[in-house]
């Protein structure tokens, strides 16, 4: 089961990375087939995706979201699902070009960072994450930092289109790549959804994460490097909403509060996990 965990990935990791250069050859004007080639190979990738994620579940004969290797492999499938329901629900596909490369990063810091016989040790579980609390806080957390990334990919393209258009010169220059980007008014729209939809979630993580904590550990807030990062997030979104309703903050302002969100999502995994360990370092 290694060997197909392994080539399971090597297969998702290289599906990405062709969907990534059909999606750019697409949005360079290189038309034809390449936008639905983009899609099957998503799809094809997601799907072996899964089937790594499997396989590690069989591996190690419990839910595989307990290290590192395991949370960024169901990272990296958490964002591609979104997008592909997000794809197939509003068929806006410059996303793409903002998203597919977060999932890309993700498994090559995999594959550089993480040698083979290190990912594929499987050591016993600790106490800790012997409890049903598991499933139910990392999925969730899955799940949000997928929604933020959806969040943060609209937000860019929003940034990026309202950059052109204040530099006339510069939009004309790149007129054909600008009219394939969705109109500001919807860009925006979706990415406030998105952001609710993950701080939901994210609101999630962090109570069953306290439970989970007081049943583990005896407390339900330690200010472990991990939990406070994840309420320094949780409190950047919340502003974002915040404003949103309070103060009408709409398009530049809050988006610049999405792409520095997800920023704090980045740095709440990797930054956490790799530069300041606490009780989260074997996630």
């Amino acid at each position: 089961m290694r060997d197909f965990e392994n080539i399971a990935f090597m297969i998702t990791f290289v599906s990405y990375t062709i969907a990534i250069l059909l999606n750019v050859a697409y949005f360079a004007n290189i038309k034809g087939k390449m936008s639905g080639l983009a899609t099957l190979f998503t799809g094809f990738g997601w799907a072996a995706n899964t089937a790594a994620i499997i396989f590690r579940a069989i591996n190690a004969g419990h839910l595989p979201l307990t290290n590192g290797y395991e949370f960024l492999i169901a990272f990296a499938w958490g964002i591609v699902s979104l997008y592909l329901w997000f794809e197939y629900r509003y068929r806006l596909k410059t996303v793409a070009l903002f998203i597919l490369p977060i999932a890309w990063f993700i498994l090559a810091y995999v594959s550089v960072e993480m040698p083979v016989d290190q990912r594929y040790t499987i050591a016993p579980l600790m106490p800790a994450l012997k409890s049903n609390w598991l499933s139910v806080h990392v999925a969730t957390a899955i799940l949000s930092y997928g929604a933020f990334a959806l969040s943060f990919g609209l937000a860019s393209i929003y940034l990026i289109k309202e950059y052109f258009k204040r530099q006339p010169a510069r939009n004309l220059k790149f007129s054909g790549f600008i009219s394939c980007m969705p109109a500001m008014e919807l860009l925006d729209e979706l990415s406030y959804r998105f952001i609710t939809f993950g701080f939901f979630l994210l609101s999630m993580v962090i109570v069953s994460g306290a439970i989970w904590a007081e049943q583990a550990w005896g407390s339900y807030w330690s200010w472990d490097p991990k939990e406070t990062w994840s309420l320094i997030t949780w409190l950047i979104y919340g502003a974002c909403l915040h404003a949103r309703h309070t103060y009408d903050w709409k398009g530049r302002r809050s988006l610049v509060l999405a792409v520095i969100g997800f920023a704090a999502v980045l740095f709440t995994f990797f930054g956490v996990n790799y530069l300041l360990p606490g009780l989260h370092s074997y996630a």
